[in-house]
């Protein structure tokens, strides 16, 4: 159904119009009396099989919500209606800005894919604070921080101190973003010395915690091996809790789209289908040269249940789906869940996953 007639539909209007209304819509059903409960009777699985428990955190099941639809944290309850194991909200920044110029969001569907060039746009900080200050302990949610356009690389540690420290309370897990295309020269933090710098002054401000709060590094799938190693250096040595992996991508090989349209759209990190590979790899390597001893999510590719499992046995602790999201619709969650439970009942093992946190 969804695919075959509402994906169509959809499809016909502009990304971000679509966007837009699938977050007021989400709002507005939730107003009705009782309708979380028939969401979550379409569209949410519990079963013990499906339970993780990754750096501390105990998540119902180990499908998230990657960062980017929920920019604002304005329908992170309802994402845990549809059946999500956790939100990641963000990317967030310490003031607001618009972003990139529109049109910045393309499909392409011979690719099961899209490409994007937001560029952080959101309301700030204080905005994702206030929508979140009622928030329920049982929606596990991530803050995925990023600094300001305007802000020089040399001036980066500042922002996602302060972002840290706005939203501390209010989430269970850190994201640090380095790795998003979209913003001009950001992907140059990813070296061990401006890491180092921003990750210093988070983890100081931790250690005066009452709560630990974990932090994850997001990384890019553009990385060479010994980047990707520098990268495991960095977890390491700095008192990191894991690895997200990975963002977009700003390659476009082996695409099915002619290539006439694909330079036409421009710059922007390419998400879903061509990316699956590459994601996979850097899990499993990833996993392979820590053995196993940090959380990694997978994200990055995953628009099949096959896919999702696959991540997993590379050794995903938990994974998260976007563009998936977008391609299959809203009972792509429960299909994972689904999966992952009739191989789990297959192939019995140990479903929890503990860092050294």
């Amino acid at each position: 159904m969804y695919k075959r007639v509402i994906r169509p539909l959809l499809f016909e209007l502009s990304p971000e119009v679509i966007h837009r209304i699938a977050v007021v819509t989400l709002r507005v059903v939730h107003y009705i009396p009782g309708a979380r409960i028939v969401l979550r009777a379409c569209f949410s699985m519990r079963h013990p099989s499906l339970e993780r428990e990754v750096f501390g955190l105990r998540f119902p099941n180990p499908v998230g919500l990657a960062a980017g639809f929920d920019k604002d944290a304005e329908v992170y309850k309802e994402m845990h209606s549809l059946g999500f194991g956790f939100t990641e909200i963000g990317t967030v920044t310490p003031k607001p800005q618009p972003g990139n110029p529109r049109p910045r969001l393309f499909r392409l569907p011979e690719d099961q894919a899209l490409i994007n060039r937001m560029g952080f746009n959101n309301q700030g900080v204080r905005n994702a604070v206030h929508n979140l200050r009622h928030r329920s302990s049982h929606h596990i949610i991530g803050g995925n921080l990023g600094k300001n356009t305007a802000t020089p690389n040399e001036m980066a540690a500042a922002d996602y101190l302060q972002l840290f420290r706005s939203l501390y309370e209010y989430v269970d897990y850190f994201v640090i973003n380095v790795s998003c295309p979209n913003v001009a020269k950001l992907t140059a933090l990813q070296d061990k010395a401006n890491l180092n710098e921003i990750l210093r002054g988070l983890i100081e401000f931790r250690r005066g915690q009452n709560q630990y709060r974990p932090i994850l590094l997001k990384i890019s799938p553009d990385l060479t091996t010994e980047q990707v190693d520098t990268m495991i250096d960095v977890l390491m040595e700095s008192g990191l809790d894991g690895i997200v992996a990975a963002n977009t991508t700003v390659r476009r090989d082996g695409l099915k789209t002619p290539a006439s349209e694909v330079e036409a759209i421009g710059n922007g990190g390419l998400s879903g289908s061509p990316l699956t590979q590459r994601s996979l790899e850097m899990v499993r390597y990833i996993y392979q040269k820590t053995e196993g001893r940090f959380p990694i999510i997978g994200v990055g590719g995953i628009m099949t249940e096959e896919d999702a499992l696959a991540m997993l046995k590379a050794g995903a602790s938990l994974i998260q789906v976007y563009t998936g999201f977008i391609y299959n619709g809203p009972k792509f969650v429960k299909r994972i869940c689904k999966r992952i439970r009739q191989d789990a009942a297959l192939n019995p093992q140990p479903s929890t996953h503990k860092s050294n946190a």
